[in-house]
Order: C-alpha cells, then structure tokens, then sequence
C-alpha cells in the first residue's frame, strides 16, 4: 500500500512540500513502520539531508519512535538551527536520558528561550523540582528573559511560600500580563499547592478574565489548604453564576465532601453527576468511590464499582484504597492481581497502595512477586513505591532485605527515611535506627514528628535513657518540632521501663498538653514491670476515665493482684470490666505458608478450612494419647474446636 501511495502523488513526491504533507500523514496515523518508510524515501532522493525535513523526522521520531531513530535523523542534518537542538533535546528527556540532555544544552552553540523551557520543563517533568528551579534561576542570570511559559513552568515546581513569591515578583517586574487568564491560573495553582489561599483570592480577583479552570483552581486550592467549606461556597457560586461544570469541577467537590465526611452533600453532588452523565468519566467515579468509602458506605461504593463498564487504573486503585480502608485486606489483594490480568498497568500509587494494605499480611513468598512487578515495571527507583517496599520488608522481619532497597534510593524523602527507621526500631534494632538518624540529619531533609517518634521509641527498646533525654529536651530548639502527646508517651514509657517512676511523673504533671490516655496507657504499660501496685491503681484510674472502653487498665490490674494473690480484688476488677461491657483485645499471630496466611487468635485459627485442621489435630492427640505424651490442656482445647 506504501508504494501506492507515493505514486499517487506523482511527481510531486519530489518537491519538499508533498514530503512534508507526509510527514503530517505520519503524525497521524502515528505508525513507526510508515514513518520508516516514508523516510527511506527521504534518504533515496537525499532530502533526508534538508534542515527543515530532517528536523520534521527527527521531531516524529521523538513523538513516538526510539531514541536511536532520533539520533540517526539527527545526525543526517549537516546544517543544524536552534530547533534541531532544541527538538533532540526535548527527545532525550523524553526517553529518560536526562544526564544526555544535560551535556547536549551545555554544547550547544546557542541557547535560546525554548532550549532554557526545555531543560527547565523536563526537569520538572522527570520529578527533579529542585534542578528546574535551579536552572530557571541561571536563566535570568546569564540575562536570558523567561517566557509567560517559563514562569508557568518554575511555579509548578516551587514547594515554598518565599520562592513562589519571589517568582510572583519576577513576573510584576517582566511587564508580563498578570490578567492573562493562563498565568492567572498558574498563580491560583501556585498559591493553592503552597495553602496561601488569601493570595489565590487576590490573583483571582485581579483577573480581567476568567474560565472554568479559574474556578476550579481556586476551589481545588481551598479544599487543600483545609478551607473545604469555602470550596463548597465557590462550587454554589459557579453553578449560580450559570457557568458551566465539567468533571474536574465535579471531581473536585465530590473530594471536599470526602474531606468533610459529609455524605449527604456529597449524594446531592453524586445526583448532578448523574444528570450531567459524569458518571462514566474515571476520575468522577473514582472520586465518588473514595467518598462513600470515607462516609463508611462500603457497600455504595462496591456497588458503583461493579456497575462501571469499563474498569481503568485510576478506578481500581481507588478500589483498592477502599478495601483497604475497610481492613479488607485480601479484597485489596484479589482486586489488584484481577487488574494485573487484565493487562492494567498499574501506577505507583496502585502498587504503594497494594504494598501499604498487605504489609504483615502477604506471605514473604507474594511479597517478593510484587517485588518482582515492581522491577519489570521500572518503578525500583520511585520514591513511593521504594518507601513501601521498605515498609513491607520491615513488617515481615526481612530488615536487610528492606536495607537494601532502601540504600539503592536515589533521592530519599522524608518518608523513606522515617519508614526506614521505624521498621529497625520494630525489628528490635535501636542501635542501627540510631545510625540512620544520625545519617539523616548530616544529608537528608529535616526530621519531622514521625521521625523522632521513632527515635525515641528505639531509644526506648535500646534503653539509651541519656540519648532519649537529649533528643527530647532539644525537640522545639533543635529539629523545630514542638513535642506532642506521643512524645510524651515514648519519654514516659522509656522512663519507667528504667524504673525512674519519680521521674516519669514529673513528665506527665508537667506536660503542657491535657494528659491523654496514650501518655497514660505508656505510664501503664510499663508500670507491671516493676510491680508498684500503687501507682499501678492510680494510673489505671485515669486509663479508665479518659479510655473507658480500653480493657488495658482491667487487664493490668487483674494480673498485679493474681501475683499478688488477692483474688478478690482479681475477680472485682473482671466483673466490673464485664458489667461495663469492656472487650479483651486479643493478640494474635500468623504464618504464610505458600498462597495462604494462617492466624492465630484467642485459640482459634482463622482460616478457610478450619475445621479439617481440628480433624487432623484430634486425630494426632489421639495417637499421641496413646503414646501418653499428650497434655489434657490441649486435648481440650482441641476438643472444643478452638473456641476460647
């Protein structure tokens, strides 16, 4: 059919303007096979030397060709302009090689504006905010002009108040057109993303022009900056004003009914939907799954979910998320393995969200396939999903497993580090939870409140009472953490597993927050290790009045006057917690073994198939009985099928 083609062109297949006209077919049709084709004619009749043509291939070939067949078109240009480089030099981001695209902008012969928006725009496409802004910063310095373009680019990027007003005031002094309704929204965007939702109104207000996306901007920024009721205002002033509403719109407040846990607007917004025929669109539906599910309607959200025709990524990971929510933890599995099948290719988040669910849930054996997917997938390197591997390996007591993930991340957050931590804390390595927070603070980012939870729980386990002392003391002067109520619980905690009771009180009287029951269930805990019934008594008190659900002070004081032998005060305490209608929260172990996990609980095996198990149990006691090794406790457990 190719030749065909060409000769239906006749001799105008040799001007430059049939070959363009080709080209523009190519584009199209976007077919590989074809553009080869067309450029094997190129290079027949030597046109494939021509800048024009030659930098129109070479701008195919990056849409959707490889990076070989761009470099070659490249090459065949002997007189190359601004836009051969430029375009090369969009391709190289486009195929991930950004250290190439790097040393082609540093050779080049003249940069002009589209080359600095090209660098600074496949930074911040590659997620590297940090290198964009850095470059939009030496474009002004070497006396280059940022476009309108440029500014949208570095805004996007920013992640602080005083760089997007220092941008904000960059743009003032270009003469740029702040009304324009394209920057505007950028501002919006800007001011939104940084929760400065004051300067969101005034750029809003200042426009001479506004859309949609206007609106939906400045409703999405106030949603996120926590003023979710002012979000709703705005959506009753655009349908009022009779503007038009699209899915954005829809999606957005569908997710401010969610923040607001307020199900009954969100149902109105769910009925216009509906009536707009929104449903259908993936992020309208995925948005009004994950409100039901935040609103405690699971089983809407089942509903709508199973009444979709077609099922996207999106839509399933918003699935996900709701199993999970809900503890239906091998919901979430099965859903995700379903779309695997499907042939879905399952984003970060998907996979974050998988990983985060079943974490203490998925035999050692199906985490490493998920693993495994991760890697065939070329998202090893993605700070999310790295992060809940790590999470994953931890839960499952493979720390060096999980340490090995974690140092073949190229650009740590905050979070990788903080689950790092926290999992060798879990793992009863406090030394080494130490040494990663001392590695943290010489080349990470600052810590947080979840990092130094984590640190004094390890210097908790790891009995560093001076250690735990220093970092607690120095919180708010040190690291600008002001402590709160889980701090106090982790001092306290470490404190009297010291046996420094005195000590620990101090803390808790002094405290400047109320005396919650964590801090207090902390003080607990640790009090039965030294047997101070008194003060055992005193704290239990408080327990049950701020927690007067919690069975731990029940629980605690039985088993202080069992070793004591005060039976009565023993069965005093049982009774009361049983006519207070207070619930014994029971442990629980498990072990994966192949497709299945087994949980022990309260003298029960939890599992599909239970009750084969308790034949098979009988049938071995009963040989054994025989033998005369049995004890009569577990023959009896046995023979009451597991109840407790």
């Amino acid at each position: 059919m190719y030749p065909f083609l060409i000769r239906a062109h006749g001799a105008h297949t040799t001007s430059l303007s049939s070959y363009s006209h080709l080209i523009d077919h190519c584009l199209s049709l976007k077919s590989l096979a074809f553009s080869k084709f067309i450029h094997a004619q190129l290079v027949k009749v030597g046109f494939n030397t021509h800048t024009f043509l030659g930098n129109r291939f070479l701008d195919l070939y990056s849409k959707f060709g490889t990076m070989n067949n761009a470099l070659q078109a490249f090459e065949d240009i002997p007189v190359k302009n601004s836009i051969t480089w430029n375009v090369l030099l969009r391709a190289f981001f486009k195929f991930g090689h950004l250290e190439s695209a790097r040393n082609l902008f540093d050779s080049m012969p003249e940069r002009d504006v589209v080359s600095w928006n090209s660098m600074i725009s496949g930074y911040a496409s590659n997620g590297f905010a940090d290198n964009a802004l850095g470059l939009f910063s030496e474009m002004q310095s070497v006396g280059v002009r940022p476009s309108g373009f440029t500014f949208s680019i570095a805004m996007s990027c920013v992640s602080s108040a005083h760089h997007g007003k220092q941008i904000h005031g960059s743009m003032i002094r270009s003469g740029l057109n702040l009304s324009n309704v394209v920057l505007g929204n950028a501002l919006i965007a800007m001011y939104g993303k940084l929760r400065l939702v004051d300067y969101a109104f005034d750029v809003f207000f200042t426009m001479e022009e506004l859309d949609l996306i206007s609106w939906n901007t400045l409703i999405s920024g106030c949603n996120n900056s926590g003023y979710s009721e002012l979000a709703l205002n705005l959506f009753c002033l655009v349908r009022s004003a009779g503007n038009s509403l699209d899915q954005f719109t829809i999606s957005t407040v569908i997710t401010v009914c969610s923040n607001l846990r307020d199900l009954e607007k969100g149902k109105q917004v769910f009925a216009l939907c509906i009536r707009m025929g929104f449903l259908s669109n993936s992020i309208v539906s995925s948005a009004t799954i994950d409100m039901f599910s935040k609103c405690d309607r699971l089983e809407d959200s089942v509903r709508l979910f199973e009444e979709i025709d077609r099922w996207d990524s999106a839509l399933c990971n918003s699935m996900i998320l709701c199993y999970a929510r809900h503890g239906l933890k091998e919901d979430a599995l099965q859903l995700f393995v379903l779309t695997v099948r499907q042939n879905f290719r399952p984003t970060e988040f998907t996979l974050s969200s998988v990983l985060s669910s079943a974490s203490g849930l998925l035999p050692v054996e199906q985490g490493t396939q998920i693993h495994s997917l991760v890697l065939k997938l070329g998202l090893e390197s993605d700070t999310i999903v790295s992060s809940s591997l790590v999470d994953m390996y931890t839960k499952s007591g493979l720390i060096d497993s999980a340490l090995k993930i974690f140092a073949k991340i190229g650009i740590r957050d905050l979070v990788s580090w903080n689950t790092m931590i926290l999992g060798f804390t879990r793992n009863g390595r406090a030394v080494d939870a130490l040494e990663i927070f001392k590695e943290l603070l010489e080349r990470g980012p600052a810590p947080d409140r979840i990092t130094l939870t984590g640190v004094l729980f390890a210097c908790s386990y790891g009995g560093f009472i001076d250690e735990g002392r220093s970092i607690f003391s120095s919180m708010e002067k040190k690291y600008g953490v002001i402590p709160e109520p889980e701090h106090y619980a982790c001092i306290v905690y470490m404190m009297v597993r010291a046996g420094k009771l005195t000590e620990a009180m101090e803390i808790i009287e002094t405290m400047p927050h109320e005396r919650s029951g964590l801090v207090w269930g902390s003080m607990l805990r640790a009090c039965g290790i030294h047997a101070d019934l008194k003060l055992t008594e005193r704290v239990a008190e408080r327990v049950m009045e701020l927690e007067p659900q919690s069975s731990l002070p029940y629980l605690v004081l039985a088993q202080m006057y069992g070793m004591r032998g005060r039976w009565e005060s023993m069965s005093r305490v049982r009774k009361a917690m049983k006519e207070r209608g207070v619930k014994k929260v029971t442990g629980s172990s498990w072990i994966g073994i192949k497709n299945y996990v087994y949980v022990f609980k309260a003298n029960q095996i939890l599992h599909y198939g239970g009750e084969s198990i308790y034949s098979i149990l009988r049938l071995l006691i009963w040989e054994m009985e025989d033998q005369g090794y049995v004890y009569q406790q577990y023959d009896e457990v046995v023979r009451d099928g597991g109840e407790d």
